[in-house]
């Protein structure tokens, strides 16, 4: 059973699609008008899936569900009758995760949910590899300074420098990339 808070400007439609969910044996968590004050919305409701019908999404819709993929993402569902290009880039840009065109068909509600839900953890999956990435990368160009300047300052070979780095590393429980931050941080201090 999933949790879903759903936004729909046009309440009969709403009611629609909260009978569908509730068929389908899923919660409403609430339905909303509109996608103002959408980050505090979810963070006091706590959905598992945000369900969102509109006509076109507005740019409001849009920078809320931007600040929330930020902060606090979650898989967004959204149906919308409009099919520009750019209008659907947008939307997937500012953390949908399923935009579908052509209405609301009950009957396709469940599978649409299981496609959103796959796609949203397959992109936390890709962000996360992303940071990971770029935390090694920075961690290695401070590496690279701090053996820089302990091969200047000390008249050390590269290997020379990686070992005594690692050395103090190891000496003051610290992870290689903070004993080299360390490094550079004094180094600064001393080159002003």
């Amino acid at each position: 059973m999933l949790k879903i808070l759903v936004i729909d400007e046009v309440q009969e439609r709403a009611l629609e699609i909260c009978e569908g969910l509730t068929r389908a044996g899923h919660m409403v968590a609430a339905v909303l008008p509109d996608a103002l004050d959408l980050h505090d919305k979810v963070c006091s409701l706590h959905p598992d899936v945000i369900l969102i019908h509109t006509d076109s999404p507005s740019r409001d819709t849009l920078e809320n569900l931007a600040v929330l993929d930020r902060s606090f993402p979650h898989p967004v569902l959204m149906f919308a009758e409009d099919d520009a290009d750019d209008v659907i880039r947008q939307a997937m840009r500012a953390g949908v995760s399923s935009y579908v065109v052509d209405g609301l068909a009950p009957s396709r509600l469940e599978a649409l949910l299981k496609v959103a839900m796959a796609r949203f953890d397959d992109y936390q999956a890709l962000r996360e590899e992303r940071n990971i990435a770029q935390r090694k990368l920075s961690e290695r160009v401070v590496i690279d300074r701090a053996k820089g300047w302990l091969m200047k300052s000390r008249k050390m070979s590269e290997d020379e420098a990686y070992h005594a780095l690692r050395k103090m590393a190891m000496e003051r429980g610290l992870k290689l990339g903070e004993a080299a931050a360390q490094i550079v941080s004094a180094a600064e201090l001393l080159i002003g």
